[in-house]
This record gives C-alpha cells, sequence and structure tokens, in this order.
C-alpha cells in the first residue's frame, strides 16, 4: 500500500499532535510513503514557526530539522499537475497547497496498480480527496 501523507500528516511524525500515533502507525504498516514535493519546504516553515512562537528550543528545534532531513530520503517527493492543481482549488475552494497535494496525490493513484490512501488532517481537503476519488485514512 502506498500512503500518500499532506504535511499535516506529515508534521505529526515529529510534533505530538492529536492523532499522531495514527499517523506513525500508517506509515509502520505503509510500503511506501509519498507526498508533493513542497511538503519538505512546509514542514521546515511549521517547526520554525514554532521554534519562533517558542515552542521549541534551540536544541530541539535543530534535532526535529535534522530528522526531518534524514527522513526526507525515505519518502518518496512527487511532482504536481500545476492545472489540475488550478482546476481543484477552483472547483472546490481549495487553499493553494491543499490544492496541490491533492493533485500530486491524485496523479499518484492515476499511475499506480496499487491501492493509494490519502492521509490529512484538513476537514475540506479530506472531503474533496474523497470525492475526487481517493480512499481516505486517519482523520
Amino acid at each position: 500500500m502506498i500512503l500518500y501523507c499532506d504535511t499535516s500528516s506529515l508534521v505529526k511524525l515529529y510534533i505530538e499532535e492529536y492523532h499522531s500515533a495514527d499517523v506513525h502507525i500508517l506509515v509502520r504498516e505503509a510500503d511506501i510513503v509519498a507526498t508533493c514535493c513542497v511538503a519538505l519546504p512546509e514542514m521546515v516553515s511549521a517547526l520554525t514557526r514554532r521554534f519562533n512562537n517558542r515552542q521549541l528550543n534551540q536544541q530541539g528545534y535543530q534535532a526535529l530539522l535534522q530528522s526531518v532531513r534524514n527522513d526526507w530520503r525515505h519518502i518518496v517527493s512527487l511532482d504536481f499537475d500545476e492545472l489540475l492543481a488550478a482546476n481543484l482549488a477552483e472547483r472546490h475552494g481549495l487553499r493553494g497547497f491543499d490544492a496541490v497535494h491533492l493533485a500530486s496525490a491524485l496523479k499518484l493513484a492515476a499511475r499506480e496498480q496499487v491501492s493509494v490512501q490519502f492521509s490529512a488532517f484538513d476537514e475540506q481537503l479530506v472531503r474533496v480527496a474523497s470525492a475526487e476519488g481517493l480512499t481516505v485514512v486517519a482523520v
């Protein structure tokens, strides 16, 4: 099984949040974990915001950044179809990066012969992903 994680899902691997344990289980059970190429800068941004808001100390922040960069080698980083993302944003009123993640996951699902499961923690994105035919997990 291929697990597609958007950034809200991947962050739960590094920051203890509600559903973090669920995401850890999903990742362990997946044959492949995939995401869009925009997830890495999004994750670094999310961690940096927490550091700047004093939710992380310097040592913890640096350790998390290093873990993210080390783990990135084991995640399949995908491109996306800009026109599809734009159409999804217009059709469903999605935020830009949500449309980008969904376009990336749809592109993956269209070309693979195995099951692709979609993990995200934004209600609108999950609803739209399901409406677009993806199997949604961990909400």
